[in-house]
């Protein structure tokens, strides 16, 4: 069985990004995103998700963080569809609820080979600290488009922003831990067409 490794560059003029994964990780993380409540994020993708995940990035943050928290999203969702290769074996679905206190996240993915975005989160705030809670969309929408997975975010309830934030990251990590890791029975694609 091969390394399910990849490393990912991106360097445009709003931002410079490298993402390196590894599916078969262990749950370990070295995140330099210069916006410390995203790395907070991050995080729970990698302990949840048992991946490891490099990300180091630098954006025009003097403007805003849109185009940082954008263009991680695409650069993890490049890296994570490198690293599947033609995703032989693994059980291409994944769902996880995820409580936290008073809120509670659900999230189910299919690693498609389609993008697709459903997200109905709202918060009761539009910052939490200093992050703007829109950039979570960008984010995922982002992802999608070059993992090309189709996700559905739907939190379920909760009053405490930061604790929405934490169980949606937390239920997305679940949900593609269990999508991405081999099933013992599957011995081919996991699609009636034969590829993904």
């Amino acid at each position: 069985m091969s390394a399910r490794i990849a490393t990912v560059k991106r360097d445009t003029l709003e931002t410079r990004i490298q993402v390196y994964v590894n599916l078969d990780g262990s749950g370990s993380a070295q995140l330099s995103t210069g916006l410390p409540f995203l790395d907070h994020m991050l995080d729970q993708i990698v302990r949840h998700g048992l991946i490891d995940l490099n990300v180091e990035a630098q954006g025009d943050l003097h403007i805003d963080a849109h185009h940082t928290v954008e263009d991680i999203g695409i650069t993890l969702g490049q890296a994570i569809n490198r690293a599947l290769g033609d995703k032989r074996g693994i059980r291409r679905y994944g769902h996880a609820y995820v409580p936290l206190d008073e809120a509670l996240s659900r999230v189910v993915l299919d690693c498609s080979g389609r993008p697709g975005l459903e997200y109905c989160v709202e918060f009761p705030r539009a910052r939490i600290g200093d992050f703007d809670v829109d950039l979570f969309r960008e984010f995922f929408q982002g992802f999608v488009n070059h993992a090309l997975i189709s996700l559905h975010i739907d939190n379920l309830r909760g009053r405490n922003a930061h604790h929405i934030a934490e169980t949606v990251f937390k239920a997305f990590g679940r949900a593609l831990r269990m999508a991405v890791e081999f099933d013992p029975r599957m011995t081919d694609i996991p699609s009636t067409k034969g590829c993904l």
